[in-house]
């Protein structure tokens, strides 16, 4: 290694002859929370987006509200507690907890304006296209007679009105619930007081009303659920006086810590952890834009909330609720359905166990969901019944509802297959629904394994261990940058991948027995697994990038993931740019490094794909002076992915597969109708194609190859 090199990586401050860099310089990073957002508000343009059918529009913003959600009940939650331990401690791009929870407040109340007002022009156009989502005082006679009825019978029963007195404490408000707060008369002495009533979330939001008359099977109707209640509410209170009612809706913190007195059992640890989640403190408030300022003192008052936490809404609160209109029966106002097809060497297989015989004939590369997940299902079916399989061992960090792959193993246990599993009990969100199968896995007789209480297990891996018919024993591997989530696999672009090349089984095997046991292995011979090995070969790779362009020699680094907000990667970078490295990064979510500034980071572009579906699929691609290496995995480059979770990526090494993942990266790359740019700013600017004619749509040529094929 030349001695210009060691300075490169060492030295902190890179000096051109045109412009000095100080590479820990603020300015030259952008904030994470910030960049999240313009991530969400890149999601609401695709809502705003009036080439989109009206229900896929209305899915974005749900999704959209969704993410806000998340973020409030992470993110700002986090900072919140930064402030309240005193942290000022600055981020990268030289922002404290307390100046990024301002510019996040600043950033929130301008989405949540273009929210509302994207949410008005949908409910206009769904209205025009007949799909009607009225307000009560909007319906006709005959359907405020039958939505009464409706109240009486299914709604009444369920409601519980809670008082607020000297009698009663301020009641308990559940995280993302719509509620009604309401003022009552007491007409004999005039006293008035506050009570709220919960809108049951076990009944549908948007309550589905009869068809009027001459109607076609194309018309629907809804009311808003809350409406419904808020006009029934004298039912609730009788004798009394309804005075005011209002809408309101909370988040409260979700970024829940494992308590060092519970670390004794995992599970009972994460249990009470999603137990506190509860009654975590508000991160955030919604009223309606209408409330009085003595109704919103009440509430800010007794949920103890800050003024800048509290966000108004002249519209329905909470948006996500809108996805259920994705059941509706109007195709004509839904992308046209994509139908995966199964990838061709895996197709018509004349018995189940034919799958490891095309394994072993040739590493099998799968594109999600344009290629079916349903091989990854096959093929644990299969090793579940067959006679052959002496062992499976699979980790899973989000399962999902009805997970035909626990199925599997399940099946595996009761044919006596000897079979583990590491469930990852602290993905977040999915605490609860992965406690019961770990349950359910263990009640079968699986060797369940709750993971690390220090380290997620984001790992993405399968091995069945089987005696071939040459008497020959081998490990078959399956490898995936995508969760083992047969539901997700159908909106999530991932890459899944089959192989039985001993080298690959070998990491498997370690990787597994310490997951389950205990190693100290460090020496995979295919696998970077974090937070053992995958950040130092990842800078050696980056490193040797430098040294062929040192060398004149051509040099490129395509690198595909979810988010980049690695503050030593985004460093070495910066200086790859600086030696004229073109670095091209496709960036779906969050990115901290700031492309376009002049003698720094010009040759770095960075783009992000917000289409269809959810870009996931991680791709990192090194020139390596034409003899390209490419790893694919279950890691970002986020100091989370690399140093507190376990983590794999894994290399491509078939000629063929290499090929097809370069025109994948090409493919993405071109793309003018999805992607949008990354500004030096941070902001970023959507591609527009030269023409129609030229439009490139990577999803749908995805789809139109692989449907083709």
């Amino acid at each position: 290694m030349s001695t210009a090199s060691h300075e490169l990586k060492n030295d902190p401050t890179i000096v051109d002859t045109q412009v000095m860099y100080n590479l820990n310089d603020p300015a030259l990073y952008i904030n994470r929370e910030l960049s999240l957002l313009e991530f969400n508000r890149r999601v609401l343009e695709e809502a705003q987006d009036e080439s989109h059918p009206l229900l896929e529009r209305a899915k974005f913003l749900a999704i959209c509200s969704s993410n806000l959600d998340e973020f409030f009940m992470i993110r700002v939650a986090a900072l919140k507690q930064q402030v309240a331990a005193g942290i000022t401690k600055t981020t990268a791009d030289g922002l404290t907890p307390t100046e990024q929870l301002i510019a996040i407040h600043k950033q929130v109340r301008a989405l949540t304006k273009e929210m509302s007002r994207c949410f008005e022009n949908i409910e206009t156009k769904l209205g025009q296209a007949g799909v009607y989502l009225h307000k009560y005082g909007d319906l006709t006679k005959e359907q405020k007679q039958n939505v009464d009825e409706y109240f009486r019978n299914e709604i009444f029963p369920i409601l519980t009105p809670l008082a607020f007195d000297p009698g009663h404490p301020f009641p308990h408000i559940s995280s993302l619930s719509v509620n009604l707060a309401i003022l009552v008369r007491d007409p004999e002495t005039g006293a008035e007081n506050f009570a709220r009533i919960k809108v049951p979330g076990t009944l549908p939001r948007l309550i589905p009303l009869k068809r009027l008359k001459g109607d076609s099977s194309r018309i629907y109707h809804f009311v808003w659920l809350e409406d419904v209640i808020a006009h029934n509410l004298s039912g609730l209170f009788p004798g009394y006086e309804i005075v005011e009612s209002y809408h309101f809706r909370i988040v409260r913190n979700a970024d829940l810590e494992i308590q060092a007195d519970e670390a004794s059992d995992l599970l009972e640890a994460i249990e009470a952890t999603v137990r506190r989640r509860h009654f975590g403190f508000v991160v955030r408030l919604t009223i309606d834009r209408a409330i009085s300022d003595n109704m919103r003192q009440l509430l800010t008052r007794n949920l103890n909330v800050v003024p800048e936490d509290v966000y108004t809404s002249s519209g329905p609160i909470g948006l996500s609720s809108l996805m259920s209109l994705m059941k509706l029966d109007r195709p004509d106002l839904k992308d046209t359905p994509a139908m995966p097809t199964i990838h061709p060497r895996l197709r018509k297989l004349e018995h189940p166990s034919e799958i490891f015989r095309v394994i072993r004939e040739g590493d099998v590369l799968m594109h999600h969901p344009y290629h079916s997940f349903s091989p990854v299902v096959d093929f644990l079916k299969a090793a579940a019944h067959d006679s052959r399989v002496l062992a499976i061992k699979q980790t899973l960090y989000r399962a999902g509802a009805n997970s035909p792959v626990v199925e599997a193993l399940m099946e595996a246990r009761e044919d006596n297959k000897q079979v583990s599993a590491l469930v990852e009990l602290k993905a977040r969100f999915d605490e609860e629904s992965n406690i019961g199968w770990a349950r359910a896995l263990e009640r079968v007789g699986v060797h369940v394994v709750y993971g690390f209480m220090s380290l997620k297990t984001h790992s993405k891996i399968c091995l069945v261990v089987r005696r071939d018919e040459d008497n020959i024993i081998r490990r078959y591997v399956h490898l995936s940058t995508g969760n083992y989530n047969a539901a997700t696999s159908k909106i999530y672009t991932d890459m899944g991948f089959f192989t039985c090349k001993p080298d690959f089984g070998a990491d498997a095997s370690d990787l597994f027995n310490a997951l389950t046991g205990y190693s100290k292995k460090e020496d995979y011979k295919k696998l970077l697994v974090a937070p053992l090995t995958l950040r130092k070969r990842f800078r050696a790779l980056i490193d040797r990038e430098i040294e062929w362009a040192q060398k004149g020699v051509p040099s490129r680094l395509i690198f595909k993931m979810n988010s980049l907000i690695d503050d030593p990667f985004i460093r070495q970078l910066y200086q790859a740019s600086q030696v004229g490295i073109k670095i091209d990064l496709i960036v779906r979510g969050i990115c901290g490094l700031r492309p376009g500034i002049p003698n720094l980071s010009d040759n770095i572009k960075v783009m992000s794909i917000v289409g269809r579906f959810l870009e996931h699929s991680r791709i990192y691609y090194f020139h390596n002076g034409g003899n390209p290496e490419i790893y694919l995995g279950s890691a970002d480059l986020m100091p989370r992915n690399l140093d507190n979770r376990i983590e794999t990526l894994f290399p491509i090494e078939d000629l063929a597969l290499k090929q097809t993942l370069i025109e994948t990266l090409e493919t993405s790359m071109a793309d003018n109708v999805q992607a949008r740019l990354l500004r030096s700013d941070g902001s970023y600017i959507r591609i527009t194609p030269p023409s129609v004619a030229e439009s490139r749509n990577s999803q749908i040529e995805f789809m139109a190859k692989v449907y083709g094929s």
